[in-house]
């Protein structure tokens, strides 16, 4: 589209002006670590007393966010720094390594019972991809249905078909296609369903992974602006993940830049836009196509994301920053607040420097 249309357990969690109490979903802390299961030689050079070193992957580090009742809150960065892990971990579908995870002030590891099932059923998640994360054997119907059978045992089969049939519409579908499969819609109407199956059950907060990155170019307005009208109609809270910086802007209130597993900078969106303090915001916001600098060649950001299997030490840009100091080698810097709702994550801003 175009510009119009983290595990460091030491690390303070940081507040700041645009978080209150009004809060719907916080992480504290939170971080994800993956790890293989040892091969046989492995296992019998354990049991020898030589344990062997297992890769540690560390997706995400050591996150401290919030997300307030109604806003959309944009996730950007590269391929690769950790966005559909943290998604995944505030919907609940991968536990935490580290960390807390909280839904209406209440951690989520200790719900049990009424206040689990208002967790799962408030938290929704709509996937990148909309043919895969449809089941190919079961008709639209079956598959808006499921979620009502299994959490609203209540409901009556008339009203489950009624509800199907709602949901169907409120995402600009025809009810007469919910006896196909999906692989009778196009991909843009594969993620109207997958939107729908989301909505069934009336969250108050959608997790939307890349939610336009399959979709052809023509159908992207499309599905954001459904996006916009179901925030207006229904007052949804979006975690929207994208590393479309376009439509970030386009959709978000606020944005968080995450690279290598961090938060690097976290301010509202028109601020972050019009003067980023991070080095990496800053290399991103320089690659947006803009008709303004259309005589000016892009550049992709220098050097290759490095392996979260073996992260630099001290700040994880300095490698590939312009603006790098030997501290930054060293030391890693703090997410810290330099301005009513702006935190950053750099040694620029240690003492009271600015960012020129």
């Amino acid at each position: 589209m175009t510009e119009s249309s983290l595990i460091a357990a030491d690390r303070p969690a940081t507040e700041n002006a645009a978080e209150s109490a009004d809060a719907i979903l916080e992480m504290r802390n939170l971080s994800r670590v993956f790890t293989r299961q040892p091969v046989l030689a492995e296992t019998l050079l354990k049991l020898a007393g030589r344990a062997p070193d297992i890769p540690v992957l560390r997706a995400v580090r050591s996150v401290n966010l919030s997300v307030q009742r109604g806003e959309v809150l944009g996730l950007a960065g590269e391929s690769g720094c950790g966005k559909s892990t943290l998604g995944r971990m505030m919907t609940g579908i991968l536990p935490a390594s580290e960390g807390t995870v909280s839904y209406e002030g209440a951690d989520v590891a200790t719900l049990r019972g009424a206040a689990l099932k208002d967790f799962t059923l408030g938290v929704q998640m709509v996937f990148q991809d909309p043919y895969s994360s449809l089941n190919p054997r079961q008709r639209v119907a079956a598959i808006l249905a499921e979620p009502l059978t299994v959490h609203r045992p209540d409901l009556s089969r008339a009203q489950i078909n009624a509800r199907v049939d709602a949901a169907l519409e409120e995402v600009g579908l025809d009810v007469s296609y919910r006896d196909r499969f999906p692989h009778q819609f196009s991909g843009g109407q594969r993620q109207r369903i997958g939107i729908a199956r989301a909505l069934i059950v009336e969250p108050q907060f959608l997790v939307c992974d890349e939610p336009i990155a399959a979709l052809d170019v023509s159908i992207q307005a499309q599905v954001i602006n459904l996006f916009l009208e179901l925030r207006r109609k229904r007052n949804l809270t979006y975690l929207f993940v994208s590393h479309d910086l376009s439509v970030v802007r386009h959709m978000a209130d606020r944005v968080a830049i995450m690279y290598l597993g961090e938060i690097v900078e976290l301010a509202p969106t028109a601020e972050l836009f019009a003067d980023p303090k991070h080095p990496y915001t800053r290399t991103l916001l320089e690659q947006i196509p803009s008709v303004r600098n259309r005589k000016r060649s892009f550049s992709t950001v220098k050097g290759e994301l490095p392996s979260p299997l073996n992260p630099p030490s001290g700040c994880p840009f300095h490698p590939r920053c312009p603006a790098a100091m030997p501290q930054c080698s060293v030391d890693a810097p703090q997410l810290q607040q330099i301005a009513p709702g702006r935190t950053v994550s750099c040694h620029l801003y240690d003492k009271d420097k600015t960012l020129t």
